[in-house]
């Protein structure tokens, strides 16, 4: 007689059913785990910053700074104003979209691609990020959501800047939903940017980004004058229409000045979320290749 216990039997139909809660379970917890991943990184970011809050604020606000300081104070005060541009009572009036926009896009090209240029050439911090429980995708998009934070950041302490640094105050006619949704788009146009920036370029090329693509990128993007002015070489106003700080420079002074010219809302739209997507294909694809080799 048998010692061993008797085994009990389970209609076919309840071992289909636990097999397919077992097939579930591991795929909710892969993507629990991928969440939770996600969201680690992006408070590690958060608490960097937080460390770092002095330096934050030195690049922050020290190019916005000197150019509203310059251009609408100085001067104004030595009798140099600028007036004229696209009908516009003042320069400050269409210095003040472009100063944001720009504050954005470098945040975007600092916080992302500068430290990528390190993790993958001196540092290899990336291994580090990549043993996360998320697709290298995710790191990626990781990398652009805190840009686009910071990048938000940046906006809201340049922005009162802009506006008490000047001789003369802006006109401002704020039109809010314009101005959440362009500064969202913008932060994460600025951080799909840099994240191409950062997967395409390797350590010793971090001096021609900044004189072959950042500078043409600053002073063509319409944020020293309105877009619609360039009509009188047709060639460039159509030529910048590739560069993403026209959009965002553009954005602004919709949201900020829409009393003067600037692009159309559809133009606008249209390309802040195109290139994004177009800048954040590519800079996921090359931050895949650069971590799988």
């Amino acid at each position: 007689m048998s010692g061993a216990a008797p085994r009990s039997e389970r209609p076919p139909g309840d071992r289909a059913g636990a097999g397919a809660s077992a097939a579930l379970v591991p795929e909710r917890s892969v993507h629990a785990a991928s969440l939770v991943a996600f969201v680690g990184l992006l408070r590690r970011d958060l608490r960097v910053l937080t460390r770092e809050r002095g330096r934050f604020l030195l690049r922050t606000v020290s190019q916005p700074l000197l150019l509203v300081f310059v251009f609408t104070y100085v001067f104004p005060r030595i009798g140099q104003d600028l007036r004229g541009f696209g009908g516009a009572a003042s320069f400050t009036d269409i210095l003040v979209p472009g100063v944001l926009a720009i504050a954005v896009l470098i945040k975007g090209i600092q916080v992302v691609a500068l430290p990528l240029v390190e993790e993958f050439g001196y540092t290899n911090e990336i291994e580090d990020r990549v043993m996360a429980p998320l697709p290298v995708w995710g790191v990626a998009v990781e990398k652009i959501v805190a840009a686009a934070l910071q990048g938000l950041l940046a906006a809201l302490i340049v922005l009162p800047i802009a506006l008490w640094v000047p001789a003369e105050t802006p006109q401002l006619a704020v039109v809010w939903p314009h101005l959440v949704a362009v500064a969202l788009c913008s932060a994460l146009l600025a951080g799909a940017l840099g994240l191409a920036l950062g997967t395409s370029v390797e350590p010793n090329q971090v001096p021609i980004m900044f004189s072959v693509v950042i500078l043409p990128i600053t002073f063509l993007g319409a944020t020293y004058f309105p877009w619609a002015q360039l009509d009188a070489i047709p060639w460039l106003q159509w030529a910048v229409l590739a560069n993403p700080l026209v959009y965002m420079a553009e954005g602004f002074r919709m949201a900020l000045t829409p009393q003067f010219p600037h692009m159309s809302p559809w133009g606008i739209y249209a390309g802040l979320v195109g290139l994004t997507l177009v800048f954040g294909a590519l800079g996921v694809r090359g931050f895949h290749r650069r971590v799988i080799g």
